[in-house]
């Protein structure tokens, strides 16, 4: 009898990992490029989204296209039960905050939120970009479709709501439509600023920006690349943390960081056909995105793009010159894989959201011995844990062990001055939390 309960406890376990892996297979599947092409269709029939746009008109504007999303969102909620709690979340620019703002604004986002049962105050974010641009950013009433820029973004940001509204998790999703992002980031400050005023603990936000485009303005073509961009380290680490790096190493290993290489890692496991490139720059060169407003008051978060820009088809005037069309028209978006990088984000999401916390500290150790000593605080609700290390060079975590549910551990033969380390927790479910790059020292 003892040895059944024993094989049932084994089987039990088994089927939890096996089911979780299944949920995350089923979410790939059930994203739909049909769904999103009709998203990203309609809105591109607002005629110009442009943050100073009509906010009156039923048709036409970022006012008619934020009430659509927003009906959307809750269309979702009312098919999971009311499972979505959707609402505005808005801040007044003044004319002048910048040169971009000719009038005073009422920057307006589209806030979907599906809670945790488990740790509702924790947040993992999806946004897209609600708004839109010609070649003039200050011009508000010419056509502007913004296909690809970014309606792309935000269609694949309500179809992942769509699917994973069917699922319940540990910690909360936000969905989230922002605006102003043309205009100087405003709809990413003011969301930024909200979830500090209410003390959001945020484990990561997935900014996509431009995620329907695989032919690149040379030539190129391919519908499996796309980059993650990510800062090394916040800009919000102290005088401390930032001496620390300079004898210990973490040059690379902010938490934004971390979670480019949690989104790369999931990836490659549940999609392998797909090549995300990690990108060691906060954004574009000399350009910004709507992830860094999260990261200049110091949460996580990263840009999730296509790695084959076409920038005749980015902001600009619908014109033909010299036999190239200009212009972010529906007809360049490829569908297809708009639904592959949706459902990129939708199982790094669950992943996330099924979740234990991370660990609040790691201690390293093992000076002048042929071994590296970790040693980590306890999380509530995991079940064992995971060692990471790597190269100093390597982007990408390419070692590990999972320890059981211990908080210290000497990984011997593992020289601490070659590689760098981390830790990660892991629930019964076998899902992993980011890991953590060590942040003290053990003193002995």
């Amino acid at each position: 009898m003892k040895n059944l309960l024993v094989l049932a406890v084994l089987l039990s376990c088994s089927i939890s990992i096996a089911q979780s892996d299944d949920d995350i297979y089923d979410i790939i599947e059930t994203v739909s490029s049909e769904r999103i092409k009709k998203d990203i269709t309609t809105l591109v029939s607002f005629g110009t989204r442009h943050t100073l746009s009509d906010t009156l008109s039923k048709t036409t504007g970022i006012g008619a296209a934020r009430r659509w999303i927003k009906s959307e969102f809750e269309t979702v909620s009312k098919n999971c039960n009311n499972c979505l709690n959707v609402f505005y979340q808005s801040n007044l620019v003044k004319k002048g905050t910048g040169d971009r703002i000719l009038k005073d604004v009422n920057v307006v986002n589209v806030v979907a939120i599906q809670k945790g049962t488990k740790y509702p105050n924790r947040f993992i974010i999806m946004s897209g970009d609600i708004d839109s641009r010609v070649s003039d950013p200050n011009n508000y009433t010419s056509i502007s479709p913004g296909a690809n820029d970014n309606a792309s973004g935000m269609a694949g940001t309500i179809e992942a709501a769509r699917v994973l509204s069917k699922y319940s998790f540990e910690n909360s999703i936000v969905y989230v439509g922002l605006s102003g992002e043309e205009q100087g980031l405003f709809g990413g400050k003011g969301l930024a600023e909200y979830a500090k005023k209410n003390n959001w603990n945020i484990i990561g936000v997935l900014n996509n920006d431009m995620i329907g485009n695989i032919t690149g303005v040379d030539g190129f073509i391919s519908n499996r690349d796309f980059r993650i961009f990510s800062e090394p380290v916040p800009p919000t680490e102290t005088e401390a943390e930032r001496k620390a790096r300079r004898y210990y190493g973490g040059e690379v290993d902010g938490i934004s960081r971390q979670l480019a290489r949690y989104i790369y890692k999931t990836t490659k496991k549940y999609m392998p056909e797909m090549n995300p490139m990690m990108i060691y720059r906060l954004d574009r060169f000399g350009r910004g995105g709507h992830h860094r407003p999260f990261n200049d008051v110091g949460f996580p978060g990263i840009r999730i793009m296509e790695a084959h820009e076409n920038y005749t088809q980015q902001h600009q005037d619908i014109r033909t010159e010299n036999g190239i069309a200009y212009g972010d028209k529906l007809e360049y978006v490829n569908f297809d894989y708009a639904k592959k990088l949706t459902a990129v984000n939708a199982i790094n999401l669950a992943s996330l959201a099924w979740a234990a916390p991370s660990p609040k500290e790691v201690k390293i150790g093992g000076i002048v011995e042929p071994s590296a000593k970790l040693a980590w605080s306890a999380v509530k609700g995991a079940k064992g844990y995971k060692i990471y290390w790597r190269d100093t060079t390597s982007p990408t975590w390419d070692n590990s062990r999972y320890v059981g549910n211990v908080t210290e551990f000497t990984l011997n033969g593992i020289v601490i001055d070659n590689f760098f380390f981390g830790v990660a927790a892991v629930n019964e479910n076998g899902h992993e939390s980011v890991v953590v790059f060590p942040n003290k020292i053990i003193r002995e």
